[in-house]
C-alpha cells in the first residue's frame, strides 16, 4: 500500500510538472485579402485606446474590463519615453511605470494589443513624449536622421523590445500589431528616417511582428513604406469611406483600419471645453463595421495628465489642461457615459458572445472644506536655492533642469519712467518685478507678446526678477522643439533725454525650483490672513492635513486658487489654473487613505481663499478668459535705429537701436 502510494504520488507530481511546463498557445495575426487574419481566420480589430500613464496603476485593471464590456477586443497603447528614461540612461519600469504588468493584465483580460511606441507619439503628452534632455544639446534636430537623435531613440526602442518580449505572439503574448513612427506626415518628408525607425523596430526584436505607419488620408503616401501596413487616422463627423478612397486605389486587397478614430478632443487652458455627437461616434463606427474596415477609438478612455505630463498644442502657445476626459466613452473617473452606452449597443449586435457585464462603478466621495493655515513662500530665507552666477540667460535645460519653475534675477541701469523691458524669448509664463515690487505678467499664448513697460523711474543697481513657470511643452508640428525659460535675451529700451538706449542685460543669478523637489524641506509660515495669503502674488506652496473615515475618487475644488500644482499624499495630482476650463482636478480614491492625508497646493499667482474641498462632479467647462495675464504690450521702439551706444554699467551690454 506504501508504495502505491508513493507511485502515486509520484504520478501526481508528473502531472502538475506537465501542466505548469505545458506550452502557450502560440496566435498567428497577418494580413489577407482585405482583411486582417488571426490565426488564418477573418478578423476585425475593435480596439479601444486608453493610455497607462494616465490611469493610476490600481485602475488599470478596472478600465480593461470597461472597454472589454464595451465590446472591444483590444486595446491600443502609446508608450511614451520621456514617461521611462527621465534621465539620459536611468530608466523607470516601475510602480505606475510597470509597462509589462499592464501587458499581463491586457492578456489575463483576453485583451490583444497594439503597441505604439513612437519614439514620437504626440497624444497632448508633454513633448509628444520626447524626453526634455535631449535638448540639453541646441543643435539637435529631432525625429530626423540626427545622430544625437538617433542613437538614444533607438536606445529607447530596444528597452521597449526587451521588456515586452514576453507578450509577442511568437512568444505566447498578445501583442498584434507594432507601430513605426507617429503621424510622420505632418511633421515632414523623410522615407529614410522612417525606414530607419522601421528597421530600428525589427532589429529589437520585432520582426515577426506586424508593424504599420498611421497618417491621415491627405498625406499618407509622403513616407509610406512598401513593407508595412497602412492605416487612417481621422474623427468623428467623417465620411468614413471616402478616407479609404486612395489607399484602396493604391493597395485593393490590403485590410483597411483607422488606427485613431477620435471620439472626442482635447480641452486646452483658455479655451472652451470640447465635446463631439455620441451618435456621430457610433455611426461612423457602425460604417466601419459595415465594411469590415478595423478600428481603434481614440480615446475610449482618456484619463489625467496627473504631474507635469500634459503637453500643448501649436497654435501659437496652447497648453493642454490635466484633464484627459476627451468626451470619451468612459469617462475621466472610469465612469461609462452615453457614448458608452450607444456604442456598447451597437457592439453587442457585431458580437457572436453577450457582452461582459459592465463593471461597477467606483465610489465617489465629496471631502469637506480643507482651510489651509501654512505657507512657503518661494523667495523667503531658507526656501531660496543656492544661486549659479550665468553670464547669459539661458534656457532651464542649459541649467539641467526639465520641468519646474526658475528665477532669473540681475541688476539694472539708470532707466527714464516708461522705459520697456522685452524677454525674447520667454517661455511659458512670467512674473516680473523690481525690487519685490510687481511690474506685471507675461503669457506665452497672449499671441506671443513679451513686453512690459516699466512705469516708474529705476535707479541704477535696482534688481530686476523675472520668476517663470514652466509649462508643458509643445506636443505638435516642428515646434516641438520646445526649450524653456528664456531663450534667447532680455533688454530694456529708454532714454537719457536725448537718445533712445537698448541695454541687452547680462550677468545672471538663476535659481531653480524643479517640481520635484522636497517641499517638506522648506520653511513654512503661518497663513495669517486666509482670505489673501498671497497679496504680492509671491509663488507659494501651501500645505494642510485632512481626515477622512472611507475613501473614493472625488474632484478637487480649485476655483479659488490661480496657478500651479497640486499634490495629494504624494502624488502629483496636475496642473490647474483659474482660466479654465477645467476648474477641478481628478483625485483617486486609491490615491487617499483613511484617516489622516497631506495635501500640497503650489501657486505661483496667490489665492484669493486659501481652501478647498472635494466634489462628486467634475467642473471642466468654466472658461474664464478674463484671468488671462493683460499687461503685455504692442510698441514699434524696436524699430528705432537711432539709439547712442552706452555703457550699459555692471553686468549689462549697451547697443544702439538693437534688435
Amino acid at each position: 500500500m506504501k508504495k502505491l502510494l508513493s507511485i502515486l504520488a509520484i504520478f501526481a507530481f508528473a502531472l502538475s510538472v506537465s501542466a505548469k511546463q505545458k506550452p502557450q498557445t502560440i496566435h498567428t495575426f497577418t494580413q489577407g485579402d482585405g482583411t486582417f487574419l488571426l490565426d488564418g481566420k477573418p478578423f476585425i480589430v475593435k480596439a479601444a485606446e486608453l493610455h497607462y500613464a494616465r490611469i493610476p496603476r490600481e485602475y488599470w485593471d478596472h478600465r480593461i474590463k470597461m472597454c472589454k464590456a464595451l465590446g472591444m477586443n483590444a486595446i491600443c497603447a502609446y508608450v511614451f519615453w520621456n514617461y521611462h528614461e527621465p534621465q539620459q540612461g536611468v530608466w523607470d519600469f516601475s510602480g505606475n511605470h510597470d509597462l509589462a504588468a499592464f501587458m499581463e493584465l491586457c492578456k489575463k483580460n483576453g485583451m490583444w494589443v497594439i503597441v505604439r511606441p513612437g519614439p514620437y507619439v504626440c497624444a497632448e503628452w508633454e513633448m509628444g513624449g520626447l524626453p526634455w534632455w535631449l535638448l540639453k544639446d541646441r543643435s539637435i534636430k529631432l525625429r530626423t536622421l540626427d545622430e544625437k537623435f538617433m542613437k538614444p531613440a533607438i536606445a529607447f526602442e530596444n528597452k521597449v523590445a526587451e521588456v515586452l518580449a514576453p507578450y509577442r505572439l511568437e512568444n505566447g503574448g498578445n501583442i498584434i500589431m507594432v507601430q513605426v513612427e507617429n503621424e510622420y506626415g505632418s511633421y515632414a518628408k523623410d522615407k529614410p528616417y522612417v525606414s530607419a525607425m522601421r528597421d530600428a523596430l525589427r532589429a529589437a526584436g520585432w520582426d515577426k511582428t506586424t508593424l504599420f505607419q498611421c497618417d491621415w488620408s491627405s498625406n499618407f503616401t509622403d513616407n509610406a513604406l512598401d513593407d508595412l501596413v497602412w492605416t487612417m487616422n481621422f474623427g468623428t463627423g467623417a465620411n468614413v469611406l471616402d478616407q479609404f478612397k486612395k489607399l484602396g486605389e493604391l493597395r485593393p486587397n490590403a485590410p483597411r483600419m483607422c488606427s485613431e478614430y477620435w471620439s472626442g478632443w482635447f480641452d486646452g487652458w483658455g479655451r472652451a471645453h470640447e465635446t463631439r455627437p455620441a451618435t456621430d461616434m457610433v455611426n461612423g463606427i457602425s460604417t466601419m463595421l459595415d465594411n469590415g474596415i478595423s478600428f481603434s477609438l481614440y480615446m475610449t478612455h482618456g484619463g489625467t495628465s496627473f504631474g507635469w505630463w500634459a503637453g500643448a498644442n501649436n497654435t501659437g502657445f496652447a497648453p493642454d489642461c490635466t484633464s484627459y476626459d476627451y468626451d470619451a466613452p468612459i469617462d475621466e473617473q472610469g465612469a461609462a457615459t452615453e457614448k458608452y452606452y450607444q456604442l456598447r449597443e451597437l457592439l453587442q449586435k457585431h458580437s457572436d458572445v453577450k457582452l461582459p457585464a459592465i463593471p461597477k462603478p467606483l465610489p465617489i466621495i465629496s471631502i469637506p472644506e480643507i482651510k489651509f493655515e501654512e505657507m512657503a513662500p518661494l523667495f523667503r530665507a531658507g526656501n531660496t536655492p543656492k544661486a549659479i552666477e550665468s553670464h547669459d540667460a539661458l534656457p532651464v535645460e542649459q541649467y539641467n533642469q526639465g520641468y519646474g519653475n526658475i528665477l532669473y534675477t540681475t541688476t539694472l541701469p539708470d532707466l527714464k519712467a516708461g522705459a520697456y523691458l522685452r524677454i525674447s524669448d520667454m517661455c511659458d509664463y512670467a512674473i516680473v518685478t523690481i525690487d519685490g515690487t510687481p511690474v506685471g505678467q507675461l503669457y506665452r499664448g497672449n499671441g506671443y507678446e513679451t513686453t512690459l513697460q516699466i512705469k516708474n523711474e529705476v535707479k541704477a543697481g535696482a534688481q530686476l526678477e523675472i520668476f517663470i513657470e514652466v509649462m508643458g511643452r509643445i506636443n505638435y508640428s516642428k515646434l516641438i522643439h520646445d526649450p524653456k525659460g528664456i531663450t534667447d535675451k532680455v533688454e530694456v529700451f529708454t532714454t537719457d533725454g536725448k537718445n533712445d538706449l537698448t541695454y541687452n542685460l547680462k550677468d545672471w543669478k538663476v535659481y531653480l525650483y524643479p517640481y520635484d523637489l522636497d517641499y517638506n524641506d522648506l520653511s513654512y509660515i503661518p497663513i495669517t490672513n486666509t482670505q489673501h495669503p498671497s497679496p504680492n502674488t509671491q509663488p507659494a506652496y501651501y500645505k494642510a492635513e485632512f481626515s477622512l473615515t472611507k475613501t473614493g475618487d472625488t474632484y478637487l475644488d480649485m476655483r479659488t486658487w490661480g496657478k500651479g500644482l497640486v499634490w495629494v499624499n504624494g502624488h502629483c495630482i496636475g496642473r490647474f489654473w483659474e482660466v479654465g476650463p477645467q476648474q477641478t482636478l481628478y483625485i483617486p480614491g486609491c490615491w487617499l487613505k483613511k484617516g489622516k492625508n497631506e495635501i500640497v497646493v503650489l501657486d505661483i499667482t496667490g489665492p484669493t481663499l486659501a481652501r478647498v474641498e472635494g466634489l462628486t462632479k467634475p467642473i471642466i467647462d468654466q472658461l474664464q478668459r478674463d484671468r488671462l495675464p493683460k499687461d503685455a504690450i504692442k510698441t514699434d521702439i524696436f524699430r528705432k535705429s537711432t539709439a547712442k551706444k552706452q555703457d550699459g554699467g555692471a553686468g549689462n551690454d549697451a547697443a544702439p537701436g538693437a534688435k
